[in-house]
């Protein structure tokens, strides 16, 4: 009987896959040629994704940039803003401190006069020539029958709560006629004694409010000691 091995016989006439692979592989041209490839796929991967990347980066810091824009001309708008508020603050002080001066300036006069008014009825037989302000100082000038009244009148003016301060009294005796007396039989007019004064002082007008009270009146006339005796300069 005759065994024929058909396996051995093709495999000896047709070589195997993976011997054609081991003996490509082992070729130093393919294996330089595949490595080449691999390489360059690298690179290209490498490259391709710092593209990308960077143009994500320049992406996000555009759009970074853009926000930071917004805010800072927001702001800018708000800073105006606060700025035109501060303005406006400070032209309503400037308008609130004209007002309290003008005030305070049409109080003084007022409060003076007023002052003077209360004083001049609580006082009987004082005639008030002028009034003058020289400065922080005002200047009294007047007559009466009486030196009495004249010191009890300069002694009412320091009950001002400071509107008037440091009072200094000079008096002048002096005769005039009396012009509503009869002529007497000599044809002389009969003449009287009055007492001339001047009253110095100095003037305070933020002391205006509450100038009037604690006016002595002349139920009280006899505390009047107790306060400073006023200067009288008799001539």
């Amino acid at each position: 009987m005759i065994k024929i091995n058909l396996l051995n016989s093709v495999t000896e006439r047709q070589p195997g896959a993976v011997e054609v692979v081991d003996r490509k592989i082992g070729n130093p041209a393919t294996r330089l040629a595949l490595t080449s490839i691999a390489v360059l796929f690298l690179l290209l991967a490498v490259v391709g994704w710092d593209v990308i990347s960077t143009r994500m980066a320049k992406e996000q810091a555009e759009t970074d940039l853009s926000d930071q824009q917004r805010i800072a001309e927001e702001l800018q708008a708000v800073m105006a803003e606060q700025q035109d508020l501060e303005q406006k603050i400070q032209n309503i002080d400037s308008r609130i401190d004209a007002i309290k001066t003008l005030r305070s300036s049409q109080a003084g006069p007022s409060a003076v006069l007023e002052a003077m008014r209360e004083r001049i009825s609580m006082t009987p037989g004082i005639y008030l020539e002028s009034v003058e302000q020289k400065g922080d100082q005002l200047e009294f000038k007047g007559n009466s029958p009486d030196e009495e009244q004249v010191t009890q009148f300069g002694r009412s003016l320091e009950f001002s709560n400071g509107l008037f301060s440091n009072l200094n009294i000079e008096t002048k005796r002096d005769e005039i006629q009396n012009m509503q007396a009869s002529v007497k039989p000599g044809g002389e007019t009969p003449k009287v004694n009055i007492v001339n004064f001047t009253i110095k002082c100095a003037y305070t007008p933020s002391k205006a409010v509450g100038a009037n009270n604690g006016v002595p009146t002349n139920a009280s006339a006899p505390a009047a000691p107790a306060v400073a005796p006023v200067q009288v300069a008799k001539n």
